[in-house]
């Protein structure tokens, strides 16, 4: 655990972490710090995320003493109907390639949060050029990322563009080897002088829009032309007397607020980390939240979210009679949820007035659609490919102009109107389930943050094995647990395996801010740390 008493950062990558500390020490606030930790965290995290991803943010202003949400994601391309891809024959969506790509949002999340909420004392230029020169000098190669970069190497080797990147001597650089990416240090440049106009309406759209039309992609200027990042209210539930946030749908962060609703209704000490009520409880909790999301969740300007009815006390009473604490349910009643762990960063920062971001940016997965747009040295995202569906009538049915639901979550929970806890995770349709986890470890269980981040997770989602599909559900655990709660846990009727040691089980980063101190823990199962001054 870190402590300190003015700010602090905590981040996947130790080189993000320290240009964020750096902006602080240097005078800048927490908004300030977070635009040079995304800027460094698309160089050195390339496959999680970049100038072409998402990136969902909450902000606390001292100042205003109040919480924003940003949603930093884009749309669907104009063309994209579910009769285009059926008349084609597809069944599904594309998961790589032009067709699986969505108009990313990080720059204008970015530009959002520094022109709101920034000091004033720093240009993007300046925020930017630790991202740059990590770009065009190189960087060496943190162990998570090489071992991420090898298992993508077979996507990422489909397409010239990407293999030039990121295979550059014909195979996956080893950790500790240099790997650059100078084209993505130009595109940066063009950013950092040009700002969202440059990138939305300027030459980088051009080239993305040019490169769409050769390789079979729907894109055009015109999505580009129209983006713009939204401003909203947070979605709020309460836990034990804390306020816990988070962004709106299109995130799926109503999913973590209703297992909490649900939870609440059992005692801390049912809730203890280890024991085998904690886990059956939150992992049954976690199946009914998920049919939930599945059955009523999408973009808000094409769905009625029922948030007004599901975020309820009384609801989550009714949805707590599903759970029997003797048995595992074998189907969620509204839905399964698929194993979807995506590829994602989070970080957060706190800064000495006590601004707090808390910050969720992804491709969606692993190395997005896997292919760099040429001259660009940019990764776009595979958001489309992976989170819409082509089922007639589903609320996450493609459609023009539409946003897919994202399993984006970051967190903040307020004690008394301030900030007391900022979390988050990435990890795909595992955010919830992780975040939940910690934020009971610390919570219910009285550990400290970095204790909390540590202890041994689990992942529920439906059996991989076809002969059971859609169920029973598949219980994935690190090593750690208890061997009696293993065993107890089977005879309810888990179907329990064991989480290989480089499987996502999270890559936690959290700041808890007490007594006027700041505490802060990051994820050992990542490569980045947590720093304070």
């Amino acid at each position: 655990m870190v402590i300190a008493r003015n700010g602090i950062v905590a981040a996947g990558h130790p080189l993000a972490t320290a240009a964020g500390l750096h902006i602080l020490q240097a005078g800048g606030n927490a908004a300030d710090a977070a635009v040079a930790v995304a800027g460094v965290l698309g160089v050195v995290q390339p496959m999680m995320s970049g100038l072409g991803g998402d990136a969902f943010i909450l902000i606390w202003s001292a100042a205003e003493r109040t919480v924003h949400a940003v949603n930093g994601s884009g749309i669907a391309p104009f063309a994209a109907t579910r009769e285009w891809f059926t008349s084609r024959g597809h069944t599904k969506m594309p998961l790589r390639g032009m067709l699986s790509v969505s108009v990313p949002g990080a720059v204008d999340a970015i530009m959002t949060v520094l022109a709101k909420w920034g000091s004033g004392r720093y240009t993007l230029a300046r925020l930017l050029e630790p991202a740059v020169d990590y770009a065009d000098r190189g960087f060496p190669v943190a162990p998570t990322v090489a071992f991420w970069i090898a298992r993508a190497a077979e996507v990422l080797a489909k397409f010239p563009s990407s293999a030039r990147v990121f295979l550059p001597q014909g195979r996956p650089p080893r950790p500790g080897e240099i790997l650059m990416n100078r084209d993505y240090a130009a595109s940066l440049r063009v950013v950092a002088e040009g700002g969202a106009d440059a990138f939305y309406r300027g030459q980088v759209a051009k080239q993305f829009a040019d490169y769409m039309r050769e390789h079979g992609g729907l894109l055009t200027e015109r999505e580009f032309a129209q983006h713009h990042s939204e401003i909203h209210e947070p979605i709020r539930t309460t836990y034990r007397g804390l306020t816990v946030c988070s962004t709106p749908p299109p995130s799926q962060s109503v999913l973590l607020l209703e297992m909490l609703n649900i939870l609440e209704g059992f005692s801390p000490e049912q809730l203890q980390w280890g024991t085998v009520e904690a886990v059956h409880l939150a992992v049954e909790a976690k199946k009914l939240a998920v049919a939930d999301r599945l059955a009523y969740f999408g973009d808000p300007k094409f769905v009625d979210n029922p948030l007004e009815v599901l975020l309820t006390k009384d609801y989550a009473t009714r949805r707590r009679t599903w759970i029997d604490p003797q048995r595992a349910q074998s189907e969620a009643p509204a839905g399964a949820l698929p194993e979807t762990v995506g590829d994602t960063t989070y970080f957060c920062v706190v800064d000495r007035e006590g601004n707090v971001v808390s910050y969720v940016t992804s491709l969606s997965a692993n190395f997005g659609c896997g292919e760099v747009v040429e001259g660009t040295g940019i990764m776009l995202n595979n958001r489309a490919g992976r989170g819409f569906v082509l089922q007639d009538g589903h609320p996450n049915c493609i459609a023009p102009g539409k946003r897919t639901m994202h399993t984006l979550i970051p967190l903040m929970a307020l004690k008394e109107g301030i900030p007391y806890l900022v979390w988050g995770t990435p990890g795909g349709d595992g955010q919830p389930q992780w975040n939940t986890q910690v934020f009971l470890n610390i919570v219910d269980g009285g550990m400290n943050i970095q204790q909390a981040i540590e202890a041994p997770r689990w992942f529920s989602f439906p059996s991989t094995d076809p002969a059971n599909l859609p169920g029973p559900f598949e219980l994935r655990m690190e090593t750690g647990f208890p061997e009696r709660t293993r065993s107890r846990l089977a005879e309810l009727g888990h179907v329990l395996r064991e989480m290989g040691e480089m499987e996502s089980g999270g890559g936690c980063q959290a700041i808890l801010i007490r007594d006027g101190v700041r505490e802060g823990g990051s994820d050992p199962r990542v490569d980045g740390c947590a720093i304070g001054y």
